[in-house]
């Protein structure tokens, strides 16, 4: 057994189902003592995108944090990951998508809330906060270990894997597939444009996110949607299918192998959540910047950002899949979604592709970025953050020239280690995410009483 084969196996220990139960599981415990806070109070969560007063402390605004968190989470796992949990999942992986999905609304929404509630000062005046704050600020000084291992998961994340080298390597080969550009000119001009945005800092970073993200979200969910309109008439046989396969084995059929129902549920909830990051702990980094003044209130924008990455984004992917046909054919990852896209636009698909999967990652690359220094700035002060962005920018050109398959098992590992401190800390915080949720509550009611007594003069 080489290096590699032992490297996988610890990454499937480490995402296999206590991790994966452990993260739904917390989403479930938060839904119910919150009252399905994710169904009855969307329609504000959804208003306050747009609408939230942006009044209390914080460097950027509620919408822009959220952009920035969702720069970081709608990603190639959109696109190339929905492929691959169907592919080895069958049409159920879709419906274990969902599940994790709706339940982990509830924990985004509890990220969120934490991620102002204990956030802090740095020596530069900027916004620090997240896991690592709230595991301090929240639980104790005694527990500062686990906000140590979270920031040190959270910094090998972001120069080894998430943030660098595979969404380097997801542009510069896409391109290079569509346009014959060498990945090194590519990787070079990605370099630019990140060591341009980055050291701009959090603004700077928040400034693209908010231009880009609407935009590659929206041309996305068009493509996808003019596939579903295209198959309209399968739908109900898809929708019933997507059900089916999620409680019963899905059958060979062509290219696809066949499923078990363990299968469509390890690879619907693990993509589910590896896209979304509910519970990963990320997220609340960017939300902590929010002005606001209000922790629920930032806790039900964030919430928004599972909602739009995962029951929209990856349900748009997984029915354009399954509806064009291409989920049974040998095709996998990118290529099956580029071959979706292709049914109806033959020339124009894979551009499509290649211009989305393009803004996907290199959005992911500019949150995880921000992720990544802020943990760093825990640890080690805000004196060495500029070498910190030089260092990932050397690892972003690196990730050009480089396709290193262990540094990539590695990352996915300690992605997984970092959810393990900062679910321990929502479980243990939750007392506090009630009491937060029901003052902010009583406060938005008694206004709209106030409102509601007052006679026009």
């Amino acid at each position: 057994m080489n290096l590699i084969d032992v490297f996988n196996k610890i990454d499937s220990f480490i995402w296999g189902p206590p991790l994966l139960v452990l993260l739904v599981g917390t989403g479930i415990l938060f839904t119910f003592k919150l009252g399905f806070l994710q169904i009855t109070k969307l329609p504000q969560s959804l208003k306050l995108i747009f609408k939230a007063e942006n009044s209390g402390t914080g460097d950027i605004s509620s919408f822009g944090a959220l952009c920035t968190a969702l720069a970081a989470t709608v990603g190639t796992g959109n696109i190339v990951g929905v492929a691959t949990a169907i592919k080895a999942g069958g049409p159920g992986a879709l419906f274990w998508m969902w599940i994790a999905a709706f339940f982990g609304m509830a924990t985004k929404y509890a990220e969120g809330l934490l991620a102002i509630k204990y956030r802090v000062k740095d020596s530069n005046g900027n916004i620090s906060g997240g896991p690592m704050y709230y595991i301090v600020n929240g639980m104790g000084e005694k527990y500062k270990p686990l906000a140590i291992f979270f920031s040190i998961s959270g910094i090998l994340v972001a120069l080894l894997g998430i943030g660098t080298f595979t969404q380097v390597n997801s542009i510069t080969d896409s391109i290079n597939g569509s346009f014959g550009v060498d990945p090194k000119i590519t990787g070079i001009i990605i370099t630019i444009l990140v060591a341009f945005v980055i050291f701009g800092g959090l603004k700077s970073i928040s400034n693209v996110a908010t231009k880009i993200v609407p935009f590659m979200a929206t041309v996305y969910i068009l493509i996808c949607s003019l596939v579903i309109i295209t198959f309209f008439n399968k739908i109900p046989e898809t929708f019933i299918l997507i059900i089916k396969s999620a409680f019963s084995p899905t059958a060979a059929f062509g290219g696809f192998l066949g499923a078990t129902v363990s299968m469509a549920i390890r690879n619907g909830i693990a993509r589910g959540v590896f896209s979304n990051e509910s519970g990963l702990g990320s997220a609340p980094i960017a939300a902590a910047a929010a002005k606001t003044e209000w922790p629920a209130e930032q806790g039900l924008i964030s919430m928004t950002g599972t909602l739009i990455d995962s029951l929209i984004i990856c349900s748009l992917t997984g029915f354009a899949l399954i509806l064009s046909g291409v989920w049974q054919s040998d095709l996998n990852g990118a290529l099956m979604t580029q071959s979706a896209f292709e049914t109806v636009l033959p020339s124009l698909g894979p551009l499509f592709l290649t211009i989305s999967l393009s803004l996907f990652a290199f959005t992911t690359i500019l949150g995880w970025s921000y992720y990544g220094e802020r943990c760093f700035e825990f640890l080690f002060g805000v004196k060495g953050i500029n070498g910190y962005r030089v260092l990932f920018v050397l690892m972003v050109l690196l990730g050009s020239f480089l396709k290193l398959e262990l540094v990539w098992i590695i990352a996915d590992i300690v992605n997984g280690l970092m959810a393990i401190p900062n679910l321990i800390a929502l479980i243990a915080l939750s007392p506090i995410v009630i009491s937060e949720t029901k003052l902010y509550f009583n406060y938005i009611n008694s206004s709209k009483d106030l409102k509601s007594t007052q006679k026009p003069i």
